[in-house]
């Protein structure tokens, strides 16, 4: 009976699904972007702790908490298996939905007038990250259903579901929140795990459709959306007034020159642009680092998010690789519209830039969204187009030499 249990786990054919060595590369490109924010948060600390009247040592502090909180949210998710996530689903979106209601009766604070965040004490934590995270399992788990069912099409059993919770989300967050970047984050993240389950495409582009209609309505009907679109289109029409900070993120970048004025010497942290250690933190990033910095920190980010995307693609099944895709389209859109906003090619949105922005609620979030797929990287399929004869298919069969076949429970 032993040697019967002990051939059943001996390795396949290649293109199996099996348990085999994480990808280590994803934890050293998440470590080395947090690294970088960590530089960057202790290096513009002082300026902040000037303007802002704080210990010198307070933002570092907070932003080395949240990271260490952050790593143990990283381990939590890469061991507990995406078929115990895909359970909790409904347990997630009740947890979120009080969070989300607890932050909309709080009182706001004067700087920051929005119920987006729960305060206790010095710490804050902003609720739609956990709405993503919840939302991000939830649609995982329906759209892998309707998969196996054949029924990813059905208006009833996929369209609507996906179309109420659209419509929650978008009244909760973008109405009462006044967050449209966060509504399109999960409006993308939703549109494309869907696009890769199979959605038909005159169906995603009809939704498309009502969306951009209303996001016109929303924008044309709220006066301070009216003005960062006007903004947008001409900075430095309005610097003294609704372009102030886009036209000091331009300064902070391009102040930064080639090489960047160096750690200790930023300007711009003081007090100038506004958000330096959160949403404006790229700015400051420039100016401290300069063009071949950014440049270098860009190649980062497609590493990072490229290794992300090799992960989705030999995830070993539906549930898993919608996951690994919510995650990829989460992370990358935030960077992308946080970059662009800096550079004055998108419009201003209140949007971190992940790990390197200082926030406990963003660094929780997106480490535990990283276990997840650091979780998936333990058990891909390598699929061979050409009878396994490829240097890729004898490189990948050595790798996973002595592997074993994971039972279904860890994988599903």
């Amino acid at each position: 009976m032993a040697e019967m249990l002990r051939r059943d786990l001996r390795p396949s054919a290649v293109g199996q699904p099996r348990r085999h060595r994480p990808d280590y590369l994803l934890i050293i490109l998440m470590a080395i972007l947090v690294s970088v924010g960590m530089i960057v948060v202790y290096a513009i600390s002082p300026a902040l702790a000037a303007t802002n009247g704080t210990n010198d040592n307070y933002y570092i502090i907070h932003q080395f908490i949240a990271i260490a909180l952050g790593i143990g949210m990283f381990v939590l998710t890469s061991r507990i298996p995406l078929s115990h996530w895909r359970s909790m689903y409904k347990v997630l979106l009740i947890i979120a939905a009080v969070a989300t209601v607890i932050a909309l009766l709080l009182p706001v604070n004067p700087n920051y007038p929005a119920h987006r965040w729960i305060r206790l004490g010095g710490f804050s934590f902003q609720s739609v990250e956990l709405l993503k995270f919840a939302l991000l399992i939830w649609i995982a788990g329906l759209l892998a259903d309707r998969m196996k069912e054949g029924t990813v099409g059905d208006t009833k059993k996929t369209l609507k579901p996906l179309a109420y919770m659209l419509i929650a989300v978008g009244f909760v967050v973008a109405g009462i929140q006044s967050d449209l970047g966060s509504t399109g984050v999960i409006l993308l993240m939703m549109g494309a795990m869907a696009f890769v389950a199979g959605l038909p495409m005159k169906r995603i582009l009809v939704i498309a459709a009502m969306v951009v209609v209303l996001l016109v309505v929303t924008v044309a009907s709220t006066p301070y959306r009216r003005e960062r679109l006007a903004t947008f289109l001409d900075p430095s029409a309005n610097c003294l007034t609704t372009g102030y900070q886009v036209c000091q993120a331009l300064i902070a970048v391009g102040s930064g020159g080639a090489t960047g004025l160096g750690l200790g010497r930023s300007v711009q942290a003081y007090g100038y642009l506004p958000e330096a250690e959160n949403d404006s933190i790229f700015a400051i990033y420039a100016e401290k680092f300069g063009f071949i910095g950014v440049t270098a920190l860009i190649a980062l980010f497609l590493a990072f998010f490229m290794r992300i995307k090799r992960i989705a693609e030999r995830a070993p099944d539906n549930f898993s690789r919608l996951v690994v895709i919510g995650i990829l389209v989460w992370l990358s859109v935030q960077a992308m519209v946080n970059i662009g906003a800096m550079l004055g090619l998108l419009p201003l949105k209140g949007i971190t830039l992940p790990l390197i922005s200082y926030g406990g609620s963003s660094v929780l979030l997106v480490m535990a969204t990283l276990g997840l797929v650091f979780q998936v990287s333990h058990y891909t399929s390598f699929a061979s187009g050409s009878g396994g004869d490829t240097y890729e298919d004898r490189r990948d069969r050595r790798r996973l030499r002595g592997a074993y076949h994971p039972s279904s429970s860890s994988r599903t």
